[in-house]
């Protein structure tokens, strides 16, 4: 035997008045913490932005509504940095329901800068299916418009603490390969180790 819950069929303007307005006032309370957060809201639906809070907006340099239904490869330095950002981040969904990296994002003007990314999906079968996400601007000292897009990987790897095997591994290159850009990124910054490294591109932690 099931029991139904009529309330469930039940239409909002049928409430009571007090039901009604505690519904509104958490509507009011919600939407405005999401226009004051300090850092980007964005929820997608097959990475597609469904909707995004003024701050994102404003981070990367476009009004919501030149956001609103347009795909994330709009805030890709490539296609390329698009595609692996996602085969990367779908693995990790899949796996633990949530992800976190720190990436370079493409700004309206065309230039890049750094951002720390958390997300999770709803579903963990079809992670990307609806998503939410922070992103947080960080601090940079350097210009990152020329970076190849391999060059933008290894950099993402060594924010997230993976070793040259480990990036070499999750990038389909060797170590040897991996090392090779490692040591021409920092002599392109003028540093002489990781550290340096990541503080001159992505700004201090």
């Amino acid at each position: 035997m099931t029991c139904s819950d009529s309330r469930k069929n039940t239409p909002v303007s049928s409430l009571p008045t007090g039901v009604e307005g505690l519904l509104a006032e958490r509507g009011f309370a919600s939407s405005m913490a999401a226009d004051l957060c300090p850092l980007g809201l964005l929820l997608t639906m097959d990475r597609q932005i469904h909707w995004c809070n003024e701050r994102f907006a404003w981070d990367f340099g476009y009004s919501q509504s030149n956001l609103l239904g347009e795909s994330m490869l709009k805030l890709y330095p490539s296609p390329v940095d698009f595609k692996r950002v996602g085969e990367r981040g779908f693995k990790v969904l899949l796996n633990a329901g949530s992800y976190s990296d720190e990436r370079l994002m493409k700004l309206h003007d065309g230039s890049l800068r750094w951002f720390r990314v958390h997300g999770q999906g709803q579903s963990l079968e079809k992670p990307f299916q609806l998503a939410s996400w922070v992103f947080e601007p960080l601090r940079t000292c350097a210009n990152n418009v020329s970076l190849s897009a391999r060059e933008r990987e290894v950099l993402s790897s060594m924010t997230r603490g993976l070793t040259a095997k480990e990036a070499a591994r999750e990038m389909g290159l060797s170590p040897r390969t991996v090392e090779k850009l490692r040591a021409g990124l920092r002599q392109r910054y003028g540093v002489h180790n990781a550290a340096e490294l990541m503080s001159r591109v992505a700004g201090p932690p």
